[in-house]
């Protein structure tokens, strides 16, 4: 039996040594094909910068080698990053081997501010005099306000595209939590403090839909504006177009003017053959966006510059300590700020901020360090999608605040939640908890009861002070009264049209205006633009992707459709206690 043991251990651990000496093989051939992938690209006369918007759209995407493995579980999540595309689009216009920017998008996977500065990028590259084409075979309202800036835009005969305006939905988990036996307590303040109620109510408070028919009609009002610019066609006629669902199918989108022409794909080629004189027997030279970002810029710079503008990138939501890539933690990004402030060839620093929010500590944690930045250099704020709750916690104290017309931000309030489970374990599973405890709040917080009266009241207290923290902070950053904070506070979530108005934000634009912004506070010309914090090593994304993947796996494909509804929960349970966070994450359909 002795023997037994030991040739079964002996094979245990051949097995595991083999597996992994296996794994550092598969790692070596990986790596060979990566280097060999990253060598620089050549572009060829007369290309095409060729765009799709399929993959996940992030501000900076993990600069992870195995990104184009695309087998079994080492299956890598792709992302485009915002900063690639904008620079790839800033060279494609002062590249002579770029012809013109083909686009297709049946939809593109961001939010409206992303959106936003890629459109404004589009208008920018085309005083070029440069080309710009749209095809799709069916269009999101989306995509077409991003493919509205086009010179021609163009549809499979048989296709479609959606005109109809915008809608907001909300899952609400109320009654299957009481079927559950589970119990959410929460304490809140602010009336537009939302984020509580899909656990407390079955559909909206009527503040609720008030401030999302607001923010929403705001962002609706700000792409008819922009497409009735693009496509010469009134505001007035193009909302008669959404009300009365005219733009029903393909020919119709042509006969109201927001489409040029129904062509099939062969047809296009050919189109794109006469604007870049390709004969037909040719075939059409094309570039992606995923090879042209590694091409040598075509702008020439002038040696490389001492100056330095640091952008902080801050996406996710606030946790406490190190934050993985789309997440933000108040150890990483307080560190990144502290080393860009440290850094005296940084002569500025602009702060990305695209977050719902999270923990109040948190977020009080990289407030901290941004005031500190601000004493020492220029801080811009440059908000993404989101900038809401604890997202604007940070964002406050920036010298300049900067945002799209369709970012969501203020959300300027605090609530806390806490879960009982002790009816559903009790009723549903028979089981019971009993404690033992040396103070009197010793369990306080404990899933396993509920709060008493006075905890409910030391909760309710501790909200508040918080909450006066927060608008505290915002006043002192805007130069405004902390009445004026509350009245626009209370958690309500603003449009960045709207926030203009209010004083939440002083100006409209991305991150390159904001960059901008940066160095003419700083006083400097010649500069270079460093990312922090700095990434992390490409193994370690590999297994994070991994990590995540499997879970997918484990969960289903069906499983996906469901996810964010998913995550949402568990977020809220995870982070019991006081938070900073944006009601809810709002899809734009």
């Amino acid at each position: 039996m002795k023997s037994f043991f030991k040739y079964l251990l002996a094979t245990i651990v051949g097995v595991f040594i083999a597996s992994f000496l296996g794994f550092l093989i598969m790692l070596g051939i990986f790596g060979a094909m990566v280097s060999s992938a990253d060598k620089p690209v050549e572009v060829k006369d007369n290309s095409i910068l060729y765009l799709t918007f399929d993959e996940t759209i992030v501000d900076r995407a993990v600069d992870n080698p195995f990104s184009n493995l695309n087998f079994g579980p080492f299956a890598s999540a792709k992302q485009l990053g915002l900063n690639d595309i904008l620079k790839a689009i800033e060279n494609a216009k002062e590249d002579p081997k770029i012809k013109g920017i083909y686009i297709q998008a049946v939809s593109v996977a961001a939010g409206g501010a992303t959106v936003e500065e890629i459109r404004d990028a589009l208008i920018d590259f085309k005083e070029s005099g440069k080309f710009i084409i749209s095809y799709s075979d069916i269009y999101s309202q989306k995509a077409y306000y991003l493919a509205s800036v086009s010179d021609n835009i163009y549809m499979n005969p048989e296709g479609g595209m959606e005109w109809m305006g915008l809608r907001g939905e909300v899952m609400f988990y109320k009654n299957a939590l009481e079927k559950l036996g589970i119990e959410p307590q929460i304490i809140r303040h602010g009336k537009f403090k939302s984020a509580v109620e899909p656990f407390m109510l079955d559909k909206m408070s009527d503040a609720n839909r008030e401030q999302m028919l607001t923010f929403m009609g705001s962002i609706w009002n700000h792409w008819v504006k922009g497409v009735s610019e693009s496509r010469n066609i009134s505001v007035e006629e193009l909302n008669r177009y959404a009300d009365e669902m005219l733009i029903s199918n393909a020919k119709r989108s042509v006969e109201y003017g927001l489409i040029d022409s129904l062509i099939y794909k062969d047809e296009l080629i050919d189109k794109l053959k006469k604007l870049t004189e390709t004969k037909d027997k040719d075939d059409l030279t094309t570039i992606t966006l995923a090879k042209y970002i590694k091409a040598p810029s075509p702008i020439k710079k002038k040696g490389l510059a001492k100056n330095k503008i640091a952008v902080v990138y801050a996406q996710g939501e606030i946790n406490m300590g190190e934050g993985q890539d789309g997440t933000i933690g108040s150890e990483t990004i307080s560190k990144a700020i502290r080393e860009a402030r440290r850094d005296s060839s940084i002569k500025a620093i602009v702060f990305r901020v695209n977050s719902p929010g999270g923990s109040a500590l948190a977020s009080e944690v990289i407030w901290r360090e941004v005031v500190l930045a601000k004493q020492t250099k220029p801080v811009i704020i440059s908000m993404g999608d989101l900038a809401a709750s604890g997202g604007y916690y940070i964002a406050a104290p920036g010298d300049v605040i900067l945002a799209s017309p369709t970012t969501l931000t203020g959300s300027i309030g605090v609530f806390g939640m806490y879960f009982s489970v002790k009816e559903g374990m009790n009723k549903k599973l028979g089981l019971t908890v009993d404690v033992v405890k040396t103070n009197k709040y010793s369990d306080f917080g404990s899933m396993y009861r509920p709060l008493t009266a006075e905890e409910r009241a030391i909760s309710q207290q501790g909200v508040e002070d918080i909450y006066q923290t927060f608008i505290g902070h915002v006043a002192e950053g805007r130069g405004i009264t902390k009445d004026e904070v509350d009245a626009i506070g209370q958690g309500r979530v603003w449009s960045g049209a709207n926030a203009m108005d209010i004083k939440l934000v002083d100006e409209f634009g991305g991150l390159k205006r904001a960059i901008a912004i940066a160095a003419e506070k700083a006083g400097v010309e010649e500069y270079r633009v460093v990312d922090l914090p700095k990434q992390k090593d490409p193994f370690q994304a590999l297994m994070e992707d991994l990590s995540g993947n499997a879970k997918m796996m484990i969960l289903g494909d069906e499983f996906v459709y469901i996810y964010k509804q998913y995550q949402q929960v568990t977020n809220m349970v995870k982070n019991q206690g006081v938070q900073a966070r944006m009601p809810f994450e709002v899809e734009m359909y």
